[in-house]
């Protein structure tokens, strides 16, 4: 087999990581409000307390496991692949214990299970993201993989979105609904989280033993890694880095309330009954149009260079997002072609942020020497895990200032406005700052050509 044949192979199977990684999350983002607001019954305040105290959570749990990636590595297993394997089982696990909730301590249930979650999403995303710039070390190959990689993680996402509607309708008690029907919902979300623990596991033994490919570090340079909060500190201080991902943390925010949201939007607004898989469609539409999109964001990343290209998708997708406001009951097929134009921005999200987050990787190793990725991607989490804090925060203000601080199957029409602005409104507001924190970000032009002829004459 040729070598650009076993490189194509590795990046097919390096790609699969996006099933356990983004489909857990999205599954995460899809699922958990509504079930826990509108099946389960926890008040929409009690929710905010919830999630605020696992945002602050992460606080330490992001940083900390990105910093302890760095500085540890085990024998032939290295930095990345013992943590990738150390959080797969428990990641696939969550997916079922999410949902298995004692109704006699739910909201602490809830406390609990998130902040579970997200210790074993993080110890192994942060590992994967790390990986992603350590194993293809040119923006060449970064491009190449991340166009595979982002193409099989949409398929993930698709997943995600359109499995559970298939198997949990109604996804939350409608008006109409019997005691029955409703007694039987929770047990359809267990065996949609069954589902995907048993998928997740598959497709992460089959990414860990066949696309980890991780590169050897000189001894001197591994010694050399700063500690913790030096680490978290040297990230801090980079301000290329603050601003790059204060924008990945305003499209974060988007690409948050758009599942969370979008299936009482769907319900309430659009008029969706017992047909749950519409609106499972309708996402899916989103993310196959992220993904037919996608080698259009390469071409525009050449033509222009990256971050003005990712400026135009952030430009776009606020353009798609402004007819949900239009929209309203019967229009299910409108809001259906509506989401899936959303897809063109998610796409340039899902495209350009890792191959930017590569630059600022390279330039921090010219400075100090050292390759310290999963510091920068652990301080990533950390702070674009805020983004959820700032969606629960305007979904508690919006729900409790319409009338619908607790789950109601019979809104009244300001509830349907405030699911109209959570949709348009806050999300452009989310996304006018990205873009400003992209057009004060100075890795680009002269300045990013000099960077990469530093890291050629070093021979990476």
């Amino acid at each position: 087999m040729s070598e650009e044949r076993k490189t194509l192979k590795t990046k097919l199977f390096f790609a699969l990581n996006g099933f356990p990684d983004q489909m857990t999350y999205q599954v995460f983002s899809f699922l958990v409000f509504t079930y826990y607001f509108a099946v389960v019954g926890i008040p929409i305040f009690q929710m905010w307390i919830a999630f605020v105290i696992w945002g602050l959570w992460n606080a330490f749990n992001d940083p900390m496991l990105g910093a302890l990636s760095d500085r540890k590595k085990y024998g032939k297993l290295g930095k990345r692949k013992f943590f990738i394997i150390l959080g797969l089982i428990p990641l696939a696990l969550m997916m079922i214990f999410l949902f298995t909730v004692p109704l006699d301590i739910k909201f602490y249930y809830l406390l609990f299970i998130i902040m579970l979650f997200e210790f074993f999403y993080t110890l192994f995303d942060v590992n994967i993201k790390a990986l992603f710039p350590e194993q293809w070390p040119n923006e060449e190959e970064r491009a190449s993989a991340n166009l595979i990689l982002r193409a099989l993680t949409i398929v993930a996402i698709l997943l995600a979105m359109v499995l559970p509607t298939i198997i949990i309708t109604p996804l939350v008690p409608l008006k109409t609904s019997t005691a029955e029907e409703i007694a039987r919902i929770p047990g359809m979300y267990i065996t949609a989280g069954i589902i995907f623990a048993i998928i997740t596991v598959i497709t992460g033994i089959i990414f860990i033993a066949y696309g980890i490919k991780e590169p050897e570090e000189a001894p001197e340079q591994f010694e050399s890694r700063p500690s913790f909060f030096g680490s978290l500190k040297l990230s801090l201080k980079n301000k290329t880095f603050v601003k790059l991902v204060l924008c990945n943390t305003m499209t974060w925010y988007v690409l948050s309330m758009l599942p969370t949201i979008f299936p009482l939007y769907a319900i309430f607004v659009l008029g969706v009954g017992r047909g749950s898989l519409i609106i499972g469609i309708s996402l899916m539409l989103t993310f196959v149009v992220a993904a037919l999109t996608m080698p259009i964001h390469r071409k525009l990343g050449k033509k222009w260079g990256m971050r003005k290209a990712f400026i135009f998708s952030l430009i776009v997708w606020i353009i798609t997002l402004f007819p949900f406001v239009l929209l309203g009951e019967g229009m299910i097929i409108w809001g259906a072609i509506v989401a899936a134009s959303v897809g063109f921005g998610i796409s340039g999200t899902l495209f350009f942020f890792d191959i930017l987050m590569g630059d600022v990787v390279d330039a921090d190793y010219l400075e100090h020497g050292v390759k310290r990725s999963a510091s920068f991607y652990g301080t990533n989490a950390f702070i674009h895990r805020f983004s959820i804090i700032l969606v629960m925060s305007t979904i508690a203000i919006v729900f409790t200032g319409t009338g619908w601080a607790g789950y109601d199957p019979n809104p009244g029409v300001d509830v349907i406005i405030g699911l109209k602005l959570l949709l348009f409104l806050f999300p452009t507001i989310a996304l006018v700052f990205a873009i400003f924190f992209l057009k004060s970000y100075d890795l680009h032009g002269e300045k990013l050509a000099k960077m990469r002829e530093e890291l050629q004459k070093k021979g990476i």
